[in-house]
Order: structure tokens, then sequence, then C-alpha cells
């Protein structure tokens, strides 16, 4: 079995509105255009931080509601290709997100975060240019010049605070989060009305 790094998950908004500046599909082509190997690799097709991932533009700074879809259907074109790097399921304990990560390295340059208990935030940054200045926020400027962002909208009955995340040495991003099996149960069988 291949070991893994527990990853930190923030909870608290440190930095509200990071992602002031959103990625348009015509800047995305550009930046592509720049033949960046690893540029390709982190926002290529079949990476889940592809603004093309699920076949159309979608910002990655947006929050997308990836419970909503069956994995199956959603990236079947990605799967049958094998240019798919991420698979999302659920069980009765939890969800589970798989991804790829090209270009994380040995270092630990991956950050989740929860985002008042309803989106799920996994953002880094690239090694690919020296920066002239740190004073700057890589995420309130061009953000995908410097980083990669995808948030994910969390479904209604996880328990956020206790949401897993572990980087293998393969670079590969498992996010566990826990189900609320009391909001499942109580809402499925009606308990918390009074009855009389």
């Amino acid at each position: 079995m291949t070991s893994c790094l527990k990853l930190e998950v923030q909870t608290e908004d440190q930095t509200p509105h990071k992602w002031c500046i959103s990625l348009a599909e015509d800047e995305f082509k550009r930046l592509l255009s720049h033949g960046n190997p690893v540029v390709h690799k982190v926002f290529g097709e079949g990476s889940l931080f592809s603004p093309l991932l699920f076949g159309k533009f979608f910002d990655p700074s947006d929050a997308f509601p990836l419970w909503e879809f069956e994995s199956d259907s959603l990236l079947s074109n990605l799967r049958n290709s094998g240019k798919s790097s991420v698979d999302w399921f659920q069980t009765d304990q939890a969800y589970v997100l798989k991804a790829e990560l090209p270009g994380v390295g040995k270092t630990n340059n991956v950050q989740i975060h929860v985002e008042k208990g309803k989106i799920v935030e996994i953002f880094g940054q690239l090694k690919l240019l020296q920066r002239e200045s740190q004073k700057k926020d890589w995420r309130s400027c061009n953000w995908w010049e410097y980083g990669y962002v995808r948030r994910l909208e969390l479904p209604e009955d996880v328990d956020w605070r206790r949401i897993e995340a572990y980087l293998s040495i393969d670079a590969v991003l498992e996010i566990r989060i826990p189900r609320n099996l009391l909001h499942s149960d109580t809402s499925a069988s009606g308990v918390g009305k009074n009855s009389e």
C-alpha cells in the first residue's frame, strides 16, 4: 500500500473573496498556448483542475455541485479515452474524491479549505515562476498563472468538521467527507417532528 501524508483541512475562513479574478475561456486558451508542460499537466483534459473537465468551460474558482452528478456518466468519455485523473463516489458513510495532482512533487503545496461548511476548496501553487515580489497575493491576481483551484459544493448531509485529506507519494489526493448519519436518518424517517 502506498504511504500517504495527512493534510490539514482548514475550516476557518481567513481570507474571504480569495478568487477575485475569474478564469475566462479565452484567457485559459491563452495560458495553454504558452506550451508549458507543467501547465498542461495541471490544467489539461482529465485533470480535476481543468476548466474543461466536465465537457464545457467551467471556471475552477466557481463552486461546482460535483456530488449531484454520477461520476460514471459525467466522466465516461474521459475514462474511455484514458485521460481521466479524477474519480468520486459515495458510500453509506462518506463521499470520496480521488484525483491526481500533477506537478505537486515531493513538497506539500496543496491546501484544503472548507468555507462556511458549504464548499470544499482544493488549491495549491505552481512552482513555475520566480515571483518578483512576494507582496502580491497570487490568489487575487491572475491566480491561474501561479496556482490551481477547484471549489466543490458540499451536499447537505455531510459532517464537514470531520473531513480528512491525504496525499500519496505518487501525488494522488484523496478527500473523505463523512456523511452525517443523523441528518440522513432524520430526513428519511421524519424523526424530529412532533408526534402526538
